[in-house]
């Protein structure tokens, strides 16, 4: 069993897959070009990532914020409409899972710096070593979230 965090964005959206004992497999940036989710390249990427095996996808349940343009908003809602269009392509169930249900959970607070401190310490082999690699390290912990919880 293998478990697939996302952390959904049009720019820094980001996936990470970990196994059921919790241990990096692989990560990477939702493709996109154009200000357009790349879906047919995401798509192949994730089914190249988890070669046929089972799958469980923890997906953060995200909403547009006070303060947000329209324009920006409407791009961020067709980004989050795209992934959740290739992971129901996927053969894989989705969790919706609360930004602030598993940060709780997972120890970390909404300031992105909490979550890259726990996952390199957590996965040191992962590519985290950037701070724009904010949205890898949520995604890790979104799958670290569920796989505690199965």
């Amino acid at each position: 069993m293998m478990v697939l965090g996302v952390d959904p964005g049009l720019v820094s959206g980001a996936w990470a897959l970990i196994d059921h004992h919790g241990q990096y497999r692989t990560s990477g940036s939702i493709p996109h070009a154009d200000r357009r989710i790349s879906a047919r390249a995401w798509r192949q990427t994730l089914l190249d990532a988890i070669a046929g095996q089972d799958v469980i996808t923890a997906l953060e349940s995200v909403h547009s914020m006070p303060k947000q343009g329209v324009a920006s908003t409407f791009a961020f809602g067709r980004a989050v409409g795209a992934i959740e269009a290739v992971l129901g392509l996927l053969p894989t169930g989705v969790t919706w899972v609360e930004p602030r249900t598993w940060k709780r959970a997972m120890g970390v607070t909404s300031d992105k710096a909490t979550s890259l401190v726990l996952a390199r310490s957590l996965w040191p082999e992962a590519p985290l070593a950037r701070v724009r690699d904010h949205g890898v390290a949520e995604a890790l912990l979104l799958a670290e979230y569920l796989r505690r919880r199965r």
